[in-house]
């Protein structure tokens, strides 16, 4: 089975998002966190889902939860979760590491 990796980043974002949800409602902090790590760890079953992006990097795809983005590379059995943004970010190239 291939494996779901957190990138250092993504665990970060993960950490500021439900940070800011728990501002108004920690109950749903925890229960959202718990919905878009188990949509991340999901992609083991069905590898290559969502949309490739090539203008952020080389093998990026992204996938949708609600508002948010989920950003992972697929290599060698091995999905790294590079991001998790809000859709109403601008997002760019910088936001992602190169040299994975």
């Amino acid at each position: 089975m291939i494996r779901v990796v957190f990138s250092n980043q993504a665990d970060a974002d993960l950490e500021e998002i439900g940070d800011f949800i728990a501002k108004d409602n920690p109950a749903r902090a925890l229960s959202f966190i718990g919905e878009l790590k188990s949509k991340c760890l999901r992609l083991n079953r069905a590898t290559g889902i969502g949309a490739a992006r090539p203008e952020l990097g080389q093998g990026i795809r992204m996938l949708a939860h609600e508002r948010y983005l989920v950003f992972y590379r697929e290599k060698e059995g091995l999905i790294r979760i590079e991001r998790v943004m809000h859709g109403a970010r601008d997002i760019g190239v910088d936001d992602f590491d190169a040299s994975v």
